[in-house]
């Protein structure tokens, strides 16, 4: 069978254990790139969050930006963007809150660049305040997001899980916001909203991975297999429905990426379907190689997972030894080889590795007949 075929059957044998070292290398240093970048080149913040002014007119094709900034020298640090629409060409002129005061001059010298009257152009004026208020709903948005979340998911799953989750979501964040600053995208009202939105999908994936991992734990299949093998075996389970997911939903995002964005024009749908497209990416790629590996990094650090293990690891090595034709003596030296370090004198361990399940029975002495 092919690896399609188990795919969609479910059933793949992918391990992912090795990728996990090299994937939690890889996020590492993605975030720690991300941060560098906010620190020094920062975010092109839109006038929604920082206050100012944009003015857009319609201008033939023959118009540049070069054009644009000779014939508006009212502002000298204005951003000047030619943005074709459906109706045609608009240069379109950005400027900070310091620019305000300036608007009459700047309408007459767009005015004059289109060859239009001044009611033709368009100008939208953004106070400080209103920016300050904007970024401070965004942030409160953001940490009640987190909150909410780390509460739910750990009561409906574990608490363990919910630090996964949440890591991934962060994770998914920052490197999200090191593209933004890396490409200089214009960071705008709907580009935080699809960020919302791409938390979301981040933790729709990264609780179908874990609900799985739970469910197995609880099954005998946890009885079985140590806590990476059973998170490998889960992811397994439930590959192929976070792929489909994230094809079905990156296509429409695409679309309307490409489409309304670019080819339309829409700045505001541009912004949305940018960041969800990125984040979209990052939350299935976070969910596989980032939260999958932090949760099993957590759960071997719990005593009764450690010792499963220990006891998992001597059952098989006995296993091993028997089929290989050791004596009762040998089996015995494998016994004590792989119980280091001491495990034996636990009562549990005695119920566990007997063959019904519950602890080994006396035997009885009496004569033979």
């Amino acid at each position: 069978m092919s690896l399609l075929n188990e795919l969609f059957a479910g059933q793949s044998t992918i391990d992912f254990r090795p990728r996990w070292r090299i994937s939690l290398r890889v996020a590492f240093a993605l975030i720690t790139i991300s941060l560098l970048l906010l620190l020094t080149r920062g975010l092109n913040l839109s006038i929604d969050f920082q206050g100012g002014g944009v003015w857009e007119v319609p201008v033939g094709d023959d118009v540049t930006v070069a054009d644009a900034r000779a014939a508006i020298p009212a502002v000298d640090d204005a951003r000047i963007q030619l943005v074709g629409t459906s109706s045609g060409n608009q240069i379109r002129l950005q400027a900070g809150t310091e620019a305000l005061d300036q608007s009459e001059d700047i309408v007459s010298q767009m005015a004059e660049l289109g060859g239009v009257d001044r009611d033709a152009v368009g100008v939208s004026e953004i106070g400080p305040t209103w920016g300050d208020q904007i970024t401070g709903q965004a942030l409160r948005a953001l940490a009640f997001f987190f909150v909410v979340v780390a509460l739910y998911l750990a009561w409906r799953l574990e608490w363990r899980m919910a630090i996964g989750a949440l890591a991934a979501v962060v994770h998914d964040l920052l490197i999200t916001a090191g593209v933004y600053s890396l490409f200089g995208f214009e960071v705008s009202p709907a580009t935080v909203i699809a960020l919302l939105t791409i938390l979301g999908y981040s933790l729709y994936d990264t609780v179908v991975v874990f609900d799985k991992v739970l469910d197995n734990e609880r099954s005998i299949i946890g009885e079985r297999l140590a806590i990476d093998e059973l998170v490998s075996q889960s992811m397994n389970q439930v590959l192929m429905r976070s792929i489909n997911t994230t094809i079905t939903t990156v296509l429409p995002v695409l679309s309307m990426l490409l489409i309304g964005g670019v080819l339309l024009g829409g700045a505001g749908i541009r912004d949305f379907a940018l960041a969800l497209f990125i984040g979209l990416l990052l939350g299935t790629y976070s969910s596989i190689f980032v939260a999958a590996p932090i949760l099993v990094w957590l759960k071997q650090r719990q005593p009764d997972v450690r010792r499963s293990a220990e006891l998992e690891e001597r059952r098989r090595s006995r296993e091993k030894a028997a089929s290989n034709g050791a004596d009762s003596d040998e089996l015995d030296d494998a016994d004590e080889e792989t119980s280091k370090p001491a495990i034996t004198r636990l009562d549990d361990d005695a119920r566990l590795l007997s063959p019904g399940g519950g602890p080994p029975r006396p035997r009885k002495k009496g004569r033979r007949r």
